[in-house]
């Protein structure tokens, strides 16, 4: 992936086990992929809440000390990447807090489109924020309509305006909670002891041996507790706009989300992209690791050898989830070494995930021109993205879009390679087994599901904060 995504988070929880931070801790472990900037866990004991969470991997942020400290009967966790907010200590999820209702601890996947507005209105109210993320302002909700209402929470998250996976441990129960239009994934799942488990991803179900029951439905929330697993609305379905990136590049190859396993859906997007965009070649080669998947369909469909040309450095982690620019490129030039034997004199078929920025894809290509490539076809198993996201991937500024204002022919030229193809849109939706309208595909179309009244950054609430000082 290139150097300016990165992807929302992963989410975790589960009722009623004793052993519920361990199996939180390798929920959120097997969940990695979804952020790296920092990782946390929150365990409830039937009566008070407690958590601990830092910044970096999971192994990192966790000991076996800090495990055995975290005792209770029921555990959420989290993985984080900064859609909104900076990368430091006070955004760090699950974000604990006490209110006028008891303590509650959340863990947020996605993006609010109305976050901004919402927190002025709550600091006009003199409501003070510890962080500067959107996830915050959810708990501020939550607060401000606990004496006002039957169900505060139902009543809070008709306010959201945006894409939220939402777990919420309270210390007698969990509310797990899908956005009416089901952006982001969310799972409903049981431990083969019978405890009640939520997640983002299904691999996480599998790490620690649990089935999945089914998907929490958009505009759903289920509750986990002592007497079992129950269900409520909080919201009308919307007419789905499940993101179809996720298939594209950022779950779990061995997950299963919306419906689909995602190493099936990609193998399909490389099978209709070799029927798209065939060419004379010697090999064809994945870009690892983001690519794999979709070359074993090109290669099956072309008729092509597949050969590995690459071989990625294990202990760099995904680049595009580095922090900084400086540590993204020091991160890409680490991460890929061509094998010169393999590729000298080669035509070679190079299939990669996706182009954001272009800059990393350019340095790959480079590497492969310097190994001694004869011809270099770039295949990409995704349309140009062209567009802003607001729901959860960090591309919202379209200046850096690669494909925002250039023409295929004008990215090549820019890559360095001799030629290149994007997967068609109609391509895409078809390799997914739902119907094409359930699917968010704005980043490519620019057609949004819900108007943007006002500009969305990352550091909007940044910015807020710093301004009162």
């Amino acid at each position: 992936m290139n150097s300016v995504v990165k992807e929302q988070c992963g989410v975790f929880g589960v009722w009623g086990a004793p052993d519920s931070a361990f199996l939180a801790y390798t929920a959120t472990y097997a969940q990695q992929h979804r952020g790296q900037e920092s990782a946390g866990i929150a365990v409830s004991t039937g009566e008070k809440l407690c958590a601990h969470t830092g910044m970096g991997l999971v192994s990192e942020v966790f000991c076996d000390d800090d495990l055995e400290r975290l005792v209770g009967k029921a555990a959420i966790g989290h993985n984080r990447y900064s859609t909104t907010g900076s990368n430091r200590p006070a955004n760090c999820q699950p974000l604990l807090r006490e209110y006028v209702g008891g303590q509650v601890a959340l863990g947020h996947n996605g993006n609010l489109v109305n976050a901004e507005l919402l927190r002025r209105q709550y600091e006009e109210r003199g409501h003070m924020f510890q962080s500067t993320t959107d996830t915050e302002v959810i708990l501020s909700l939550l607060a401000s309509h606990h004496r006002e209402y039957d169900d505060p929470l139902v009543a809070a998250l008709r306010h959201l305006q945006g894409a939220y996976s939402l777990v919420f441990l309270f210390a007698d129960r969990i509310e797990a909670v899908r956005d009416p239009w089901g952006w982001r994934p969310l799972s409903l799942g049981q431990t083969e002891n019978g405890y009640p488990c939520v997640a983002s991803e299904t691999v996480a179900f599998d790490a620690i041996g649990a089935r999945l029951e089914r998907e929490i439905d958009p505009g759903e929330i289920v509750t986990l507790c002592d007497t079992g697993v129950s269900t409520r609305r909080f919201a009308d379905k919307q007419c789905p706009a499940q993101c179809a990136f996720e298939h594209v590049y950022f779950a779990n190859p061995s997950s299963n989300v919306f419906g689909d396993t995602v190493q099936i859906v990609r193998e399909r997007l490389g099978e209709r992209l070799a029927e798209e965009a065939p060419v004379e070649s010697d090999f064809v080669m994945p870009m690892p690791d983001s690519g794999r998947s979709a070359a074993l369909g090109y290669a099956r469909a072309s008729g092509l050898p597949y050969r590995e040309g690459i071989v990625p450095n294990r202990y760099v982690g995904r680049t595009f989830i580095q922090p900084t620019q400086k540590q993204r490129d020091y991160a890409v030039a680490l991460k890929h070494n061509a094998i010169e034997e393999i590729i000298r004199g080669k035509r070679i078929v190079v299939v990669d995930d996706s182009i954001v920025r272009g800059t990393t894809t350019k340095g790959k290509m480079s590497s492969l021109r310097r190994a001694g490539a004869k011809q270099i076809h770039l295949r990409i198993s995704c349309p140009p993205i062209r567009h802003p996201c607001y729901f959860g991937v960090d591309f919202p500024d379209p200046s850096q879009l690669i494909a925002n204002n250039r023409s295929v022919d004008q990215v090549r030229q820019f890559l360095g390679v001799d030629s290149l193809y994007f997967l068609s849109l109609d391509g895409l939706l078809e390799s997914m087994s739902r119907s094409p309208d359930q699917y968010c595909t704005a980043c490519w179309s620019g057609k949004y599901r819900i108007n943007i009244e006002h500009p969305v950054s990352k550091l909007n609430l940044e910015r807020d904060q710093l301004s009162m000082f």
